[in-house]
């Protein structure tokens, strides 16, 4: 299957906008693509606003996300793989998501031994003994 990714992120951006809140999104600088201010980059991360009315153009599609906007005055076309988003949230509450690494895309930690299925089963192959789950209250 295609990654959900692009998906959430063009859902949390409408639901953040709609609750008239402000969608910012969290970036890994240091995946192979990313074009974004180095100068903002901080602990390999960068923070964008990406509302209406901090950029322009913007466009969430199934492989990036890009848009135009100025940074200290300077305009730049801003352009993200969207495998690059950490993370999606209002900036008032900091609802939002976070997401995690999804199968077919790369490692943020790098290559692995190829021979390592890094613990994931195929579709017949099911776990044994009891399951984890637990009530929360």
């Amino acid at each position: 299957m295609m990654s959900s990714r692009p998906y959430l992120v063009r859902a949390f951006n409408e639901w953040i906008l709609d609750n008239e809140c402000t969608p910012y999104i969290v970036v890994d600088a240091g995946v192979q693509g990313v074009q974004v201010p180095t100068e903002h980059v901080a602990n390999g991360q960068i923070v964008l606003n990406i509302s209406p009315g901090a950029v322009r153009g913007l466009v969430i599609g199934n492989a990036a996300l890009e848009f135009s906007a100025r940074f200290g005055g300077v305009p730049m076309q801003v352009f993200i793989p969207l495998q690059a988003v950490v993370a999606i949230y209002a900036k008032e509450n900091g609802e939002g998501m976070v997401f995690g690494s999804e199968p077919g895309s790369p490692d943020p930690d790098g290559p692995q031994d190829p021979h390592d299925d890094g613990g994931h089963r195929g579709p017949s192959e099911r776990p044994s003994g009891r399951p984890s789950l637990k009530v929360v209250k």
